[in-house]
């Protein structure tokens, strides 16, 4: 078997595996300080949106909505149907380029500050736990504890509040999916008439309930693609929660504190090897060791060390936001040509979706000859038969809704009703048929040119084919 430099033996394992490859589980001590508090400002603010935002509505759209199976889409109660498919799909580019800017700007800060998943863990479920079975210490004595009845006492009331909780988050995430006034009227109905939306129901919440109960933080080691992505964005100019190694570890290493002591004339580094960066981290890593996939960037750790600092009358920012050409070359940040070369394809993508949602209709018409149909003779006229889709996007339902032909000369007649009625947010579909002399025909295949008229309104052009004989009298 191999030897490997001690310095670099942290990376053989993870923190939440033990050596017989069982999970082993992360006692984090309770976080304090000015980081913490910011987050839980932002993190209450996020999750106040995340938990608001699909029954929020503007010009009765949706503020955010998901709807896979009906190809529904609302971003920022920006309307998206199939049809708008290309603008989606620019708009979740943009999305991965921007947060690929961020990385190589700022490391894995998102995963500590904006991610989902840690907002939940780590301001509500951890604190849940803080709350139920006390800070690390108890935790820890608590797993070790024999069943008795405050140990069942503390775990079943833990793990009913986490039930519940992950319940309202699946409810949450399902008006994400299926639209918040659909959930609302299943509430309404009750669970006997939808027990297939209950399954559905039961099961997020088990997903839920396990992530957050068990898995934890192995979604982000393990289960979580971004935490790969960061290896090959972060370079040495990349801003992270970073140990400031030259100050820490000095010329011979760090060492316990002692008072009355002149560490740096006995080459002492400022750490002191309390190890309470490593008790608080959430990942249960040493960030000592340096830049790891496993950080989030929580800054648990700097409010951690700078609290000790300040008590051992060392200066703060032993741990902080750094790059390590900062902490070895004392380079001030700045822009590279990668970052420049990122803003400039952001800012170009931003640019076409904003000129593509300037060219996008609020109507779409789509006539297609019905498949299967051949022309037929009414007199001295051509009959074709036509499938029409009239997409209305607007919050303005059409009432009267009628089709004039415009090249070449002939009449429209709508099958059934003599116009078209289509709801606000909805699609109408119909038939009609174009007849045309037959001595306006000139080809076998000429092309219709046909308008869309609401009110008498002109709301749409739509195009298609129409089929003659191929000999002319």
């Amino acid at each position: 078997m191999a030897t490997h430099n001690p310095d670099e033996s942290f990376r053989d394992s993870i923190a939440t595996i033990d050596e017989k490859g069982k999970r082993a589980f992360i006692y984090p001590k309770k976080p304090s300080g000015p980081f913490f508090d910011k987050r839980k400002i932002l993190s209450y603010f996020l999750l106040a949106f995340l938990l608001s935002a699909p029954f929020v509505k503007i010009n009765g759209n949706q503020f955010l909505l998901f709807n896979v199976v009906d190809r529904r889409f609302n971003i920022f109660s920006f309307p998206f149907w199939p049809q708008d498919f290309h603008l989606f799909v620019i708009s979740m580019i943009i999305g991965v380029v921007g947060l690929a800017l961020f990385t190589v700007a700022f490391g894995r800060i998102f995963c500590g500050w904006f991610c989902p998943q840690t907002i939940f863990m780590e301001m509500v479920f951890r604190r849940i736990e803080f709350w139920i079975d006390g800070d690390r210490a108890q935790q820890m004595r608590l797993a070790k504890q024999a069943w008795d009845a405050e140990k069942i006492r503390k775990r079943v009331t833990k793990w009913m509040v986490f039930f519940i909780i992950s319940f309202i988050i699946a409810n949450v995430f399902l008006s994400y999916l299926i639209g918040s006034d659909e959930l609302i009227q299943f509430i309404k109905e009750g669970p006997a008439q939808n027990t297939s939306t209950l399954v559905a129901l039961l099961i997020f919440t088990a997903v839920f309930y396990f992530i957050y109960a068990w898995f934890r933080e192995q979604v982000c080691i393990i289960a979580c693609p971004y935490g790969r992505m960061q290896g090959v964005l972060l370079d040495n100019k990349t801003i992270n929660v970073a140990y400031d190694h030259v100050r820490g570890e000095g010329e011979t290493g760090r060492a316990k504190f002692n008072k009355n002591e002149d560490r740096k004339a006995l080459g002492k580094g400022d750490c002191i090897d309390c190890k309470v960066c490593v008790h608080v981290c959430p990942t249960g890593i040493d960030i000592r060791n340096g830049t790891q996939l496993e950080c989030i960037n929580c800054t648990a750790c700097i409010d951690e060390c700078d609290s000790i600092m300040e008590k051992v009358g060392l200066p703060k920012g032993l741990i902080r936001y750094a790059s390590e050409d900062e902490i070895v070359k004392k380079e001030p940040f700045k822009l590279t040509n990668r970052m420049k070369g990122y803003i400039a394809v952001l800012a170009i993508l931003i640019g076409v979706f904003i000129g593509m949602l300037f060219l996008r209709n609020d109507v779409e018409a789509t006539v297609l000859h019905t498949p299967g149909q051949l022309f037929q003779r009414d007199g001295d006229k051509i009959s074709n038969i036509y499938n029409y889709d009239i997409i209305n996007k607007t919050e303005k339902e059409f009432e009267h809704v009628t089709f004039k032909l415009i090249e070449p000369k002939g009449e429209i007649k709508l099958v059934g009703s003599p116009f078209a009625k289509v709801q606000k947010q909805g699609i109408s579909k119909g038939t009609f048929f174009v007849k045309i002399l037959e001595s306006e025909l000139k080809d076998e295949k000429v092309e219709l040119k046909i308008e869309v008229y609401n009110n008498n309104k002109l709301i749409e052009t739509a195009t298609t084919n129409f089929v003659g004989p191929r000999s002319f009298n």
